[in-house]
């Protein structure tokens, strides 16, 4: 038997390396969020924890948020396709040319939170929504509802619409606001508690959540309107495609594995119970500075009544852009016929 004599320096360097660890790849995700917001602490945590246990470490995590990776939320997605991140939170309503019919699940239908609108969109995801992503890898997608109008005016009840400048979920939902009345004001979600503080604007559509930290519009709102037609915020989180398939095989899986709608479920049940737990300590207030209204039913159905013209206007604005089928995409999410 032949055999071999490494020598002492050969035999320490082989055990050596033997004994190194295996250094970790590491993803890095731009959100425009602060620190403490939701998506970080439950999604993103989620995301990273599920990434490292499947790798065994070789593949790791970090968030930048409150726009650490490049200020504010609009470029979100250029920031994803070009690498300036290897992964986003990003909202199709402030690109909304990139997303024309993932816009589709922001006016009000038949879904009542988050959870029911993600299951809907999960459901026809390669039959209406995939081509829409095809620049990046999609990791999945929330829908925050709102539920209610942040106001310094009483917009309980649809006369008081007249005028008053709202801020919609996008601002191609302009249509249901001026169909109630409204004058229509489209601003990032960040720029809200100063608008309403200074009077720029008279209200804006709400999530129970933007009542509290790290929004906290209660500290500027003089009223809360709830049980108006809700919108939905179409939020979508997503990976550079070329860092994806750079990736080695194995880890490309675990993303697959994660991404879609394990993905989508983390992420709408954030936001929905973000909203639970933010509604029930509105009413846990002693005393609040803001008064808090539920709409009557009679209102409601006028403002119904009024929210379906301005859905029309919108299915005709999709058919002069060159989508015709805009009402039958919309009819699918929302368990509909045409």
């Amino acid at each position: 038997m032949r055999k071999f004599n490494l020598g002492l320096g050969a035999i320490v360097a082989a055990v050596s390396l033997l004994a190194a660890p295996v250094l970790a790849d590491e993803l890095t995700v731009a959100t425009f969020v602060p620190p403490q917001h939701h998506t970080n602490t439950n999604v993103w945590d989620w995301f990273g924890e599920e990434v490292a246990k499947r790798t065994n470490g070789e593949l790791t995590v970090r968030v930048y948020p409150a726009g650490q990776l490049g200020a504010g939320p609009v470029q979100q997605y250029r920031r994803v396709v070009e690498g300036v991140a290897d992964a986003v939170l990003g909202v199709a309503g402030y690109t909304p040319d990139l997303f024309p019919v993932a816009m589709l699940t922001v006016p009000p239908g038949t879904a009542k939170d988050s959870n029911e609108l993600s299951a809907a969109f999960i459901a026809n995801w390669d039959k209406h929504f995939a081509k829409e992503f095809d620049d990046v890898v999609f990791l999945g997608i929330g829908f925050p509802a709102a539920l209610s109008i942040a106001a310094t005016r009483d917009l309980s009840v649809l006369e008081n619409w007249k005028g008053a400048k709202i801020v919609p979920y996008a601002a191609s939902m302009g249509p249901l606001i001026e169909a109630m009345g409204g004058v229509s004001v489209q601003m990032p979600v960040t720029e809200i508690y100063t608008a309403l503080s200074s009077g720029t604007i008279d209200g804006a559509v709400a999530a129970h959540n933007n009542m509290m930290p790290p929004w906290n519009w209660r500290e500027v709102a003089t009223y809360y309107i709830d049980n108006v037609p809700p919108q939905f915020q179409t939020v979508y989180f997503a990976m550079n495609k070329q860092r994806y398939q750079a990736l080695p095989e194995a880890q490309r899986a675990v993303i697959d594995e994660l991404a879609g709608e394990a993905f989508t479920k983390v992420a709408s049940a954030s936001f929905h119970n973000a909203d639970t737990d933010a509604l029930a300590g509105m009413k846990a207030m002693d005393d609040p500075s803001f008064e808090f209204i539920t709409v009557t039913d009679e209102e409601r159905a006028k403002m119904d009544a009024a929210v379906a013209g301005g859905l029309e206007e919108i299915f005709q604005s999709y058919e002069a852009k060159g989508i015709p089928n805009a009402r039958g995409i919309y009819n699918d999410l929302h368990g509909l016929s045409d």
